[in-house]
């Protein structure tokens, strides 16, 4: 049998065991303890002035890409919004680059010219980060044609904000998707709130994915707290788009501790319902199977994260102590047409 899933023997029924085993869930605790301690640090370092711009941080949601790491295949392609900082993590991008981004430093994942919100790793497959609400669904369909095209089975997981579900380019893309049946899974991060907005104010429509249900695109909500079911649903949906049956929509309900960005005092809700969303802190929940099933010692895991964090503060030194970028790079990475006529030299 294998560490990914382990099955109750016949006869007495056993007691309540974890659908997925010992690797399998340290796995997730190690991708949700480094997602959750940089985005930590990037908070600390942001109040001290260290860099600029926004930052919009992703603890609380982490469950979602914990899920999708076991789900994915390392070919697959992942394209999101700005809260980007925990996707490329999740892949294997090199914290130290990442935070080198953020410093605005040569050695950062984007150059030092994207920021926060423009990570990108095209080595892993990671196609940003991108700061137009919604602007990345109509590319993250436009990945999955490319790969169709060329006879590829890879899965897009094109992510976007529950905001983004009232861009008029959602529904544009939705419509060629499914005529195309492009292989895309379409993942709503449904945190309740488009920047201070709840839901309920914004849209008639509250069950986000029943928007998906209007062009015959097969869609399912998902408790977005538990890493278990985030797998669950995105292995179905995986296979339903790699098998050439079109997209599939998700609506991931989860939840942002911090605000919508660092500038955002979060007084549209309530400290009960922020608590309430900490009682199902899906790295304490892991924690817990651990400790429960002595698949790990409170010794380990402190260890773990001791080890954690030292793996950020190396990044933090490395950012800190990396070259500007030099002047001549205003002038690369860009595109020009040599006969524009509106401007001279």
């Amino acid at each position: 049998m294998s560490d990914t899933a382990t099955k109750a023997g016949k006869g007495k029924k056993a007691a309540a065991a974890p659908a997925f085993g010992k690797e399998v869930q340290l796995g997730w605790y190690k991708h949700m303890l480094l997602m959750r301690r940089f985005e930590e640090k990037t908070a600390q370092l942001y109040t001290q002035q260290k860099f600029g711009g926004f930052l919009h941080l992703y603890i609380g949601q982490e469950a979602i890409l914990a899920g999708l790491s076991t789900a994915m295949r390392k070919d697959d392609r992942i394209i999101t919004a700005y809260r980007d900082h925990a996707h490329p993590l999740m892949l294997g991008t090199p914290a130290k680059e990442l935070m080198a981004e953020l410093y605005g430093k040569v050695t950062g994942v984007s150059k030092g010219k994207g920021g926060s919100m423009h990570f990108f790793d095209r080595e892993r497959n990671f196609f940003g980060g991108h700061g137009i609400v919604g602007g990345q669904i109509a590319i993250g369909a436009g990945i999955a044609f490319a790969d169709k095209y060329r006879g590829g089975d890879q899965v897009t997981f094109c992510f976007m904000g529950d905001g983004a579900m009232r861009q008029g380019i959602l529904h544009e893309t939705f419509n060629m998707a499914m005529n195309w049946k492009l292989p895309v899974v379409f993942c709503i991060e449904n945190n309740d709130y488009a920047m201070g907005t709840s839901v309920e104010r914004t849209s008639n429509v509250r069950e986000l994915y029943k928007v998906g249900l209007s062009y015959d695109m097969p869609a399912a909500p998902v408790n977005a707290m538990s890493p278990e079911e985030v797998h669950l649903a995105f292995a179905e949906a995986a296979a339903h788009a790699r098998a050439g049956n079109g997209p599939f929509l998700l609506e991931l309900k989860t939840y942002r501790y911090r605000g919508h960005s660092m500038s955002d005092p979060a007084t549209y809700r309530t400290k009960e319902e922020v608590e309430q969303y900490k009682q199902r802190d899906p790295l304490e929940a892991v924690r817990r199977t651990l400790l429960a099933n002595k698949w790990a010692t409170e010794e380990q895991l402190e260890k773990m994260d001791q080890e954690t964090k030292a793996e950020v503060e190396e990044a933090v030194k490395f950012a800190e102590e990396s070259p500007q970028p030099a002047a001549e790079e205003l002038y690369l990475d860009v595109y020009k047409q040599h006969d524009y006529p509106f401007i001279k030299d």
